[in-house]
């Protein structure tokens, strides 16, 4: 498969604080990939980097073809951005946003005007196009933000975390229209395969993903499918139900082979050392009675994103 983005040991400094660290990443056409991680991972700059917005302190960045350092307009050229402080034009209306950043990149009338039209009705703002984006709601200027990246066609779609600060059903439009994009792409009829680079905090849109890289304190510290990823922590969640879930944290916190508790709504996740399960689910409802607490629940469950993710973040520190 055609890789569309292909970086070697990517450092990025400011001042005494790295950035990123010896980062390798790979994207191949057709896919969304997901760089997921906490603020300051080191998400963002990873896609500036991408983009040529900077240039690193060492690696080398392939983009569409193009090496970065050498050839950033021709790797521009087929890059749609959408950066986390998108800013639109609030006096101009949708269609003159759009008209402005395809002009911005050489587009003559002929081509952005269609082009605009085809995006806003596939983005829902066909009929929105004469309102002022001041006047939109946030996720409106979400989507309007997406219209903008894609207005040149773009092979490669560079977003950092779009859907933060909107509600959850905007979330989920957000969602369903890049998967339809790329799924769009993948069909063979255009003959382009849009692949989609997104930054994200959230577990649930890194479930969304093709690929994952998992990023803390500036490198990727695991990356595969998701459900390559939820596999490193196979046989090692042990869900617990019950009351009150206080004191059944603390009980199940103190037992010696319980790596870590989470609360999870209504019930715990609790991650333990590997080929200890059978002890735990057998002592453990004796250690919470004798505590007074109650156990409705106690059982294996597949591992989440979520699950793996702090692990991840537990066993990064101790060597970053």
């Amino acid at each position: 498969m055609t890789l569309l983005v292909e970086a070697l040991h990517l450092r990025k400094t400011f001042g005494e604080t790295v950035a990123v660290e010896d980062v390798c990443l790979d994207v191949k056409a057709g896919e969304i990939f997901g760089l997921v991680g906490s603020d300051g991972a080191g998400k963002t700059t990873i896609l500036r980097l991408l983009v040529g917005a900077m240039q690193p302190d060492r690696g080398q960045i392939e983009v569409c073809g193009y090496d970065i350092s050498r050839n950033v307009e021709q790797a521009r050229a087929r890059l749609g951005y959408l950066s986390q402080k998108f800013s639109l034009y609030e006096d101009l209306s949708v269609l003159e946003n759009i008209r402005f950043f395809a002009e911005v990149r050489g587009l003559a009338a002929s081509e952005w005007l269609p082009r605009s039209m085809e995006i806003l009705d596939f983005v829902g703002l066909a009929e929105f196009k004469d309102r002022r984006a001041g006047q939109l709601s946030g996720g409106m200027k979400q989507k309007l933000g997406l219209a903008t990246a894609m207005v040149t066609r773009p092979t490669l779609l560079l977003l950092d975390e779009p859907t933060t600060g909107v509600d959850p059903v905007t979330r989920q439009d957000f969602w369903q229209m890049l998967i339809r994009l790329v799924s769009n792409s993948n069909d063979g009829n255009n003959g382009q395969q849009v692949s989609v680079i997104i930054s994200t905090p959230y577990m649930d849109e890194a479930a969304r993903c093709s690929r994952i890289g998992f990023m803390r304190a500036g490198n990727i510290v695991a990356g595969g499918t998701p459900a390559e990823l939820r596999a490193l922590l196979t046989g090692r969640v042990l869900e617990l139900r019950g009351e009150p879930l206080f004191l059944l944290r603390k009980i199940a916190g103190e037992d010696k082979d319980v790596e870590d508790v989470q609360i999870f709504g209504d019930r715990l996740h609790l991650r333990i050392r590997s080929g200890t399960a059978k002890e735990v689910i057998r002592r453990l409802p004796r250690q919470v009675t004798s505590g007074q607490g109650r156990v409705a629940a106690l059982g294996m469950v597949p591992a989440g994103l979520e699950d793996v993710f702090i692990a991840l973040s537990e066993s990064s520190h101790g060597g970053s």
